[in-house]
């Protein structure tokens, strides 16, 4: 059986119900009826990576840490990742990850000069969603939760722009065949990101930002189970026999 890794980079909001679970059991929901075994491996804890020839495709998570730290570990990955990109493997980085990956690859990342975005946000896809293998079956906005304060503020070289938002101008990307970054969290619920809201509460308030608006605006969306199952179609296509 071949294996999809889940790179997780940290752990949801401790804050959280723990019967909600952590980012790989959200992310793993999506693969039911799939021929794919999963494997985590915990980063941000000192697990090692493996050879990119032992698995079919790698998931990157999101993170309390940030890119622009520089961890030992995150550097490391970093390096894993633009040697995995080099060999083709499928990969998706998300939230962090897609931060992450842009790092790995020579784009920069940094604080987003228009603030922190969280709860429920619409996401224009560019033309160039249209015929990527990813996201070309998704309408031309889609409603995705988000929670980042840092941001990729220039995409690597060769880089092909997915998607953007009102808050943010690199909200997906794509670059080589098979690798995309997504500054959004698809495997999230609408319950989630209010846990996430409510959790952040005090810290939000401080910026000036209506934390009760934002859990009345939050609701449910299909699109980003959409994206993590049209992923792991991908993942299947291109492994090996």
């Amino acid at each position: 059986m071949q294996q999809l890794l889940i790179i997780k980079t940290g752990s949801s909001a401790p804050t959280l119900d723990p019967s909600y679970g952590d980012f790989e059991d959200w992310i793993s929901e999506h693969f039911n009826g799939s021929d794919l075994s999963v494997r985590v491996s915990r980063v941000d804890l000192g697990a090692e990576l493996p050879e990119v020839s032992e698995i079919a495709g790698a998931i990157v998570t999101g993170s309390a840490a940030m890119v622009t730290e520089r961890l030992e570990w995150s550097e490391r990955t970093a390096t894993w990742l633009a040697a995995a990109v080099q060999a083709k493997l499928p990969i998706l980085g998300i939230c962090y990850g897609h931060q992450l990956l842009a790092h790995g690859l020579g784009g920069s990342v940094d604080h987003n000069p228009n603030g922190r975005e969280i709860g429920t946000v619409t996401v224009r896809l560019t033309d160039a969603a249209l015929s990527d293998p990813l996201l070309r079956q998704l309408p031309s906005e889609i409603d995705v939760q988000e929670t980042h304060v840092e941001s990729v503020a220039e995409l690597p070289a060769g880089s092909i722009l997915l998607a953007t938002s009102d808050r943010d101008p690199h909200q997906a990307f794509r670059i080589g065949a098979n690798a995309w970054g997504l500054q959004f969290h698809p495997e999230f619920t609408a319950k989630i990101i209010r846990g996430y809201l409510e959790a952040r509460r005090e810290i939000i308030i401080g910026e000036g930002i209506d934390v009760d608006q934002l859990i009345e605006e939050t609701r449910d969306t299909n699109f980003g189970g959409e994206i993590l199952r049209r992923f792991v179609e991908i993942v299947q296509e291109h492994a090996p026999d």
